[in-house]
């Protein structure tokens, strides 16, 4: 009976670890969206803080930047090539 009971808690406060670990990456990937939104939001009509601000972030933005361009690249958008056929502006 013991064992059952003490099976039953360690299962269930490993199921809670592991949807918390899930939830706080969850919160992190957020968290580095809205950063990444604060210093290029200016690409995007939202207005953007201080250059000299931004310029000092920007070093930690690599790894948005990267995610971003692999993003471009992997991305087949049918309506933006024809809107470059148009050179639609």
């Amino acid at each position: 009976m013991f064992e059952n009971l003490k099976a039953f808690f360690k299962g269930f406060f490993g199921a809670f670890k592991t949807h918390s670990t899930e939830y706080l990456e969850f919160e992190e990937r957020e968290l580095e969206n809205v950063f990444a939104l604060l210093l290029m939001g200016a690409f995007v009509g939202i207005p953007s803080p201080p250059t000299t601000l931004v310029m000092r972030l920007m070093p930690h933005m690599v790894r948005e930047i990267y995610i971003m361009q692999q993003r471009v690249v992997d991305m087949d958008d049918i309506f933006g090539e024809i809107a470059a056929l148009f050179e639609i502006t």
